[in-house]
């Protein structure tokens, strides 16, 4: 197994940092593997926030849910889909833009994102760093939006932090790869696989917890994606992407 396998195989997400700046040839390194990601149509459609003023990082932990890590780790980086370069070079050649009307862009930017993300994590990792994505930047956008001063066409999809990790939490249990990997054809005969899943994530939270919890996988991810839980969550992710020009309409419906 090389260096890099290890790497990738060895994630874990760190929510507790120590209070030492990440040098700033590192975050180059870093910034430079998210840049160099594939994306659609090499249309690179990603941007990268960095913050590292105290104040600015307190706001965006509350904004995101009171995640303190956001507070402890010495970068936040904001992954944002961004189309306004995209709306500029449509300008620059005198030619309408109109992929913020069609749903699949939305689909494109975020798996931009996702690409540049994951080699961010992957880069930061094998440098010693500690890393854990942040969803939660997607809780309040319209605020986020305008305190990064984000133009029309760009939506934060995903936060990142960044440091030197502590309270290393250990890897948590994959799903089976018969789960995960499908030949051909998907396989929905997933049930029993979940019940052997369950089984080990209660194993694996009771010994991570020192007993104090042993909730399954089914369970928690039930609990966060059911309706009343979800819209509280994330309440205005429609909004913002109105507010930022995704209309989302479908253009191929003949009339």
């Amino acid at each position: 197994m090389n260096e890099v396998i290890k790497t990738l195989t060895n994630h874990r997400s760190f929510r507790h940092y120590l209070n030492t700046p990440v040098k700033e040839k590192e975050l180059d390194v870093i910034i430079h593997a998210a840049q160099s990601g594939p994306s659609w149509i090499h249309g690179q459609q990603v941007s990268i926030i960095a913050v590292k003023d105290s104040v600015r990082k307190k706001k965006l932990a509350e904004l995101c849910g009171q995640q303190d890590h956001i507070n402890q780790a010495p970068v936040f980086l904001i992954f944002c889909a961004d189309f306004h370069r995209a709306k500029l070079a449509s300008e620059m050649e005198g030619v309408s833009f109109e992929v913020a009307d069609d749903a699949d862009s939305l689909l494109v930017g975020a798996a931009d994102v996702g690409i540049a993300l994951a080699n961010a994590i992957a880069s930061a990792e094998s440098l010693g760093l500690g890393t854990v994505p942040i969803g939660g930047i997607r809780r309040t956008p319209l605020e986020v939006i305008e305190l990064l001063r984000l133009p029309k066409y760009v939506i934060p999809i995903s936060g990142l932090c960044i440091g030197y990790g502590t309270n290393d939490p250990g890897l948590n249990p994959r799903l089976p790869k018969e789960a995960f990997y499908h030949e051909e054809t998907y396989n929905e005969n997933q049930m029993d696989i979940l019940h052997r899943y369950n089984d080990t994530m209660t194993e694996h939270r009771q010994k991570t917890t020192d007993g104090k919890s042993n909730a399954n996988w089914t369970e928690r991810i039930a609990g966060f994606y059911s309706r009343s839980h979800y819209n509280n969550a994330y309440p205005d992710v429609s909004r913002m992407l109105k507010q930022q020009g995704f209309t989302c309409k479908d253009m191929h419906i003949e009339k």
